[in-house]
């Protein structure tokens, strides 16, 4: 007879565990159901010997100290551990032991795309939306029945939900469960299933509900509503809604962060005097001063004008770019004046400065430099 440690490919000294890598690894090599064939067969009964031997403490020590090799009185004395190594579970595991499945499980998560406005961003807003999910049959109530009916034990599996097979293979008759065809592993049949929810316990509808959208909100985000998914089967509790938000585009403001951004055109007089003005921001309107010699693309800085934080208090600010706009066309004394007014102004000649994509782009420029 073959020696054991050479059976399994493993050392004398092999821990149990060792032991126990070795027999899975050749035990799948081998199984007939795997590798059919008369020499495969009588390898996998070679395999599942030794370990029966080698994974006894008892049996181990005997045949290591020469003893004969052989099977503890009950035949395969660790038949539930072969059985467990290789599949998994004991002999008939997932028969009597195993519970029947439960109609009630929980719901799936719901996504709805809210779009909101810039406006509602900067102070958060509240919002009723329509939400279509599925929901509790009011006519069952989750039962899944017919109202004045109820689920019987199914008398197939008498209310396990298993079926259990006696099958014949190399390791003797083994006892296998799987679930109930009539009962799909339920235990319970329903003789008669509500006709509104077709037996089972939820409907689609649409429901209308308030929510809170948060201030400083982005594009992307997601708030999570816990339990206002939807409703599981036979009643079961409710998955989450997720809301994934979407800033609608503002003609005229923008967003960096926290800040608002925003572009103010300025005539070449008031640029060079210097004015004060008012412009009307999304939350009220604000006022700024123009100081005299302000240049194009110069940035104004209104403090706490901005977007409200998402964490924390306080806000960002607006930051104003500004564009002086030159006149296209003036008329005769127009004309004259500037004429006047450049020969008493020695301003310098054009030249050659860096480079720019045009005025929005030395305005984006200032905007990200602050």
């Amino acid at each position: 007879m073959a020696d054991h440690y050479d059976v399994l490919g493993v050392e004398k000294t092999a821990t149990p565990e060792e032991i126990k890598k070795a027999y899975r690894r050749m035990a799948r090599e081998f199984h007939p159901d795997v590798n059919p064939g008369k020499e495969a067969e009588d390898k996998f009964k070679e395999v599942t010997h030794a370990y029966e031997v080698l994974s006894d403490p008892g049996q181990r020590a005997n045949y290591d100290g020469g003893g004969a090799p052989g099977f503890s009185a009950g035949g395969f004395g660790n038949f539930g551990d072969i059985f467990e190594t290789f599949f998994g579970g004991a002999p008939g595991a997932g028969g009597s032991g195993a519970a029947p499945r439960s109609r009630t499980e929980r719901g799936g998560d719901a996504l709805l795309r809210v779009e909101v406005d810039l406006t509602e961003v900067i102070f958060g807003a509240k919002r009723d939306i329509e939400v279509n999910t599925a929901v509790l049959c009011e006519t069952c109530e989750g039962s899944c029945c017919a109202p004045g009916t109820r689920a019987v034990v199914c008398d197939i599996c008498h209310g396990s939900g298993q079926i259990q097979r006696a099958v014949r293979s190399l390791l003797g008759n083994l006892m296998t469960s799987s679930p109930c065809g009539t009962c799909r592993g339920f235990g319970t049949v329903i003789p008669s299933p509500c006709v509104t929810c077709a037996g089972q316990g939820r409907v689609r509808a649409t429901r209308t509900m308030s929510i809170d959208i948060p201030a400083g909100v982005d594009t992307g985000l997601r708030l999570q509503l816990q339990e206002q998914g939807e409703v599981g089967p036979a009643g079961g509790p409710r998955g989450d809604l997720y809301l994934e938000i979407k800033v609608k585009h503002d003609d005229i403001f923008s967003r960096n962060g926290d800040d608002l951004l925003a572009t103010v055109e300025v005539s070449m007089a008031d640029a060079i005097l210097g004015t004060k003005t008012v412009i009307e921001g999304l939350d009220g309107d604000i006022p700024i001063e123009i100081k005299p010699g302000t240049q194009s693309a110069e940035i104004i800085t209104v403090k706490a004008r901005g977007i409200t934080h998402l964490r924390g208090g306080g806000r960002g600010d607006l930051k104003v770019g500004v564009q002086v706009l030159t006149p296209s066309r003036v008329n005769t004394k127009e004309k004259e004046l500037i004429q006047q007014f450049a020969q008493s102004y020695s301003s310098p000649p054009p030249i050659l400065s860096k480079f720019q994509q045009g005025l929005f782009a030395k305005v984006r420029d200032r905007f990200l430099s602050f």
